[in-house]
């Protein structure tokens, strides 16, 4: 069996890569992706010699010439680095599955989110949130099961269509429309990014006795995750499949070291109950932003798996692996922070830095503390480059232009953007998970549900498959007015149900007087009732 890491974006010679060469001459092929079993062997069949004479693919302009351009091949030619960016991966060009390849799925997402980055959102529950232990556990139980299932809902097209995720997304919004929610995927992975750097650089300064400032290890962090994202997909699945065991180790010499300072009694504490009630649905919303967001990068890591790749245990490797990584971590932080109030160095520690909480209660395992303090500051590496990546990528649907510019540049440039705002805004860390988290769930959660409409409603159950080669063919894509008005009647809901420190929506007031986040499921509700009869129309008046 083929080793499911071995695809040809391991070691791509820039001239022979597919991109270099477009798909013009390449037959077309189409996938019935709205099959009735989700398990079918959905292999892609030839249907036509070539591309239909009436397209609409522009051309990709061409930036780097002369020295340049041998300067940009030299770098695309190294070992490991992937050349490709967002052109489809053809049949042809993906490696063998098996078992092996399934359980890198696993992997994969476990490592990506078994980081302190999730340890430190569940701090939020009790310190800033009060809630008690019972409450937290269910926020951070139920809200993750629900989050979990959009990143592996959209995993299962990487396979099937060869498609990045943003690409997918004109398959549900149009070509013109989905340069919105893509524009939308780029701030948040630059946001997850700039949150890792942060908390590395908080942990690296107080393992250092703060002779390191928070803003070196802020750049450490940035530049490692530039670095990783670079290399591209083939680099991040090897590095993923083993940085997980230094996280785990770290975490559970924490948890061992510092859980005789936890208290699992803890209770909820606000001014009324309705008060609590409305921390419970903000918190409930924050853990579910968590990984929301990831429904729009979800497909980028698996478009070199074979086409008959299982979409059922897609889904379920995926989330198992979002679901225990995020659930082992949150319950630490939640665990850590209901010591705070009961242990005076902790308290100490949590004025300073959320870093410097964690590395105090690693305290007491002297050097060995300090030595897992810093293997959970790199872990914003695993947590981050893959971030990093699809949003080199979502760039390049962004236009013509942007394509054209190679995706390892986007990663450097975004890699600079991150390091940049990660020392600017060193110094408010919860501030920016308290009001960044939740602001992205307010667009993944409609984006994500008119995928599933579309999916369901548009092509499932009328037996309309997609045709995957139409990806950069704005005559063969839909329309997208009934996505993007539909996408934006979300966000009205996800506006009156909000609550922020800066604005609190009117119908989020109505819980416990002074706000409770309910923003998302207000935004998947009016999603819910205003696209499938929009789409409706829309099929009706212009047929696609």
């Amino acid at each position: 069996m083929n080793n499911p890491l071995n695809h040809p974006a391991a070691h791509q010679i820039p001239e022979n890569d597919v991109e270099k060469r477009g798909e013009l001459k390449d037959s077309v092929n189409i996938t019935s992706y709205g099959s009735e079993s989700p398990d079918q062997d959905n292999s892609f069949r030839s249907s036509s010699p070539q591309i239909p004479e009436k397209h609409d693919i522009p051309p990709t302009p061409v930036l780097f010439t002369g020295r340049l351009g041998q300067w940009n091949a030299k770098v695309e030619g190294l070992a490991g680095l992937e050349a490709r960016g967002i052109t489809r991966v053809l049949p042809e060009e993906k490696h063998g599955g098996g078992p092996m390849g399934y359980f890198q799925m696993f992997l994969l997402w476990f490592s990506i989110d078994v980081v302190v980055n999730n340890l430190v959102a569940g701090l939020l529950g009790p310190l800033i949130f009060s809630l008690g232990w019972k409450d937290c556990v269910i926020c951070v139980i139920f809200g993750n099961m629900l989050s979990c299932c959009g990143a592996a809902y959209t995993a299962t097209f990487g396979p099937q269509s060869g498609n990045r995720t943003m690409i997918l997304g004109r398959y549900f919004f149009g070509y013109w429309p989905a340069k919105l929610p893509t524009a939308l995927n780029v701030i948040l992975n630059v946001g997850w990014g700039i949150i890792a750097s942060i908390i590395a650089g908080q942990i690296l300064s107080s393992v250092n006795g703060h002779g390191l400032t928070i803003a070196v290890g802020c750049v450490i962090c940035s530049l490692c995750i530039g670095l990783f994202a670079m290399f591209g997909i083939a680099i991040l699945h090897t590095y993923e499949r083993y940085a997980w065991i230094p996280q785990v180790i770290a975490l559970f010499s924490l948890v061992g070291t510092a859980s005789n300072h936890f208290n699992t009694g803890l209770q909820s504490t606000g001014d009324t109950p309705s008060a609590i009630t409305a921390n419970r649905a903000s918190f409930f919303a924050l853990q579910f932003s968590i990984v929301i967001g990831f429904s729009a990068s979800g497909a980028d890591y698996f478009v070199y798996y074979p086409t008959n790749t299982s979409r059922r245990l897609t889904f379920l490797m995926v989330w198992l692996g979002l679901f225990t990584s995020l659930i082992f971590v949150n319950l630490i932080g939640v665990a850590l922070a209901t010591g705070v109030a009961t242990t005076q160095s902790w308290s100490d520690a949590y004025e300073i830095s959320s870093g410097a909480l964690i590395v105090e209660a690693l305290g007491p395992l002297g050097g060995w503390g300090k030595f897992c303090a810093v293997i959970l500051a790199l872990g914003g590496i695993a947590n981050n480059a893959p971030p990093t990546y699809s949003a080199a990528l979502s760039i390049q649907v962004l236009g013509r232009y942007a394509k054209a510019v190679p995706r390892w540049i986007w990663c450097l440039v975004l890699m600079i953007v991150e390091l940049v705002c990660a020392v600017a805004g060193r110094n408010s860390l919860f501030g920016v998970f308290e009001n960044f988290l939740p602001l992205m769930a307010y667009w993944s959660t409609p984006w994500v549900t008119i995928v599933f409409l579309e999916h369901m409603l548009f092509h499932k159950l009328r037996k309309v498959p997609f045709d995957w080669t139409a990806w950069e063919d704005k005559k063969r894509l839909p329309l997208g007015g009934a996505a993007l008005l539909s996408f934006l009647i979300g966000w009205v809901g996800a506006i009156v149900g909000m609550a922020q420190v800066w604005y609190t929506g009117p119908i989020a007031l109505k819980i416990g007087g002074y706000g409770g986040d309910v923003g998302a499921w207000l935004a998947i509700a009016f999603v819910l009732v205003t696209f499938p009869p929009l789409r409706y129309l829309e099929l009706k008046m212009v047929g696609h």
